[in-house]
């Protein structure tokens, strides 16, 4: 396929950020004297993605995330913490991982000298781009697109509307993006009317409506997608 603007999502698509995310979690924890169990570690995964999904599917605002993924967590498992100062910790941490996933800066490399590349996520402005400084990927890319700095997030049309308005010439046809998620970078791309490929390294089920044109399994599968010899 010929494609000229390819939007890519960040966390769990370039970004390896589970493997952030633990990082900065257990070290907070131990920070604030808390134990730190995979019982834990797992309700707290689950919680926070719901958050999340809540999010994006407009049902909350993004600060109630942060008001209470930690403070339900210590509610359930009955720890004597505060919850804005675990939070405030944990952003700070988090913004330190820059863990990346396999070959992401070798296709972003190789992708830079023949596609105008973008950023689009969710998130926090100041963790994601120091993040992306820090792993070597945000000089290949052209702007990046935080939810937090827009007002919108994905799948919101409002927020690929304002993507779209803010890249140069700028046509649809000519794009794809490129994500993990598929309640919301799939999603997005199928309402705001461009070409999706859903990146799937654990090659789960897709059980949702959200069906993609394309799907790969390791990031280099887009080069031959891409007409791009490896």
């Amino acid at each position: 396929m010929k494609k000229k603007f390819l939007l890519f999502d960040v966390d769990h698509t370039l970004l390896d950020f589970a493997a952030s995310e633990r990082k900065a979690l257990e070290k907070c924890f131990h920070a604030f004297g808390l134990p730190f169990t995979d019982e834990l570690l797992t309700w707290y995964l689950a919680h926070n993605q719901k958050l999340w999904s809540n999010y994006e599917r407009g049902i909350i605002p993004r600060e109630a995330i942060f008001q209470a993924r930690f403070a339900d967590t210590f509610t359930q498992f009955a720890l004597d913490a505060d919850g804005t100062l675990m939070e405030n910790a944990y952003r700070k941490a988090l913004s330190h991982g820059c863990d990346i996933m396999e070959n992401a800066l070798i296709l972003i490399e190789k992708l830079s000298k023949t596609h105008q590349l973008y950023i689009v996520t969710n998130g926090l402005a100041s963790t994601q781009e120091k993040r992306l400084k820090d792993s070597g990927l945000a000089p290949f890319f052209h702007k990046t697109f935080v939810s937090e700095t827009l007002g919108f997030q994905k799948p919101m049309v409002e927020y690929f509307d304002y993507c779209f308005e803010h890249i140069p010439d700028f046509e649809k046809k000519e794009a794809l993006i490129i994500g993990d998620s598929l309640s919301s970078d799939i999603q997005g791309g199928i309402r705001a009317g461009i070409d999706t490929c859903w990146f799937n390294p654990l090659e789960k089920i897709n059980d949702t409506p959200f069906q993609p044109n394309y799907e790969v399994k390791n990031l280099l599968e887009l080069l031959p997608l891409l007409e791009i010899e490896e």
